[in-house]
């Protein structure tokens, strides 16, 4: 079956914007992750809970939720590409 073209060009567009999309995740999961390794760097093992450890613990926990929701985003759009059929 033939498309036509404003069909043609539409799955253009959305070839266009997935893969801006999976390069913006990507360097978003990048980030975080150097966020994570950052934050490590700051701990103190003596005394986990004070001071700067603490902002530490907090800064590892969201980075590693952004990760995590970054990664859900990313398996949701794959899941939507396959069962629209393309």
């Amino acid at each position: 079956m033939r498309q036509s073209l404003p069909e043609k060009f539409y799955f253009t567009i959305l070839d266009k914007q997935t893969a801006i999309m999976k390069i913006f995740t990507s360097i978003l999961v990048l980030l975080a992750l150097a966020l994570i390794v950052f934050n490590i760097t700051l701990l103190d093992f003596k005394n986990p809970f004070q001071g700067e450890s603490a902002v530490a613990f907090i800064g590892i926990a969201a980075s590693f939720c952004a990760v995590l929701i970054l990664l859900i985003f990313r398996i949701s759009k794959k899941i939507e590409e396959k069962t629209n059929g393309r």
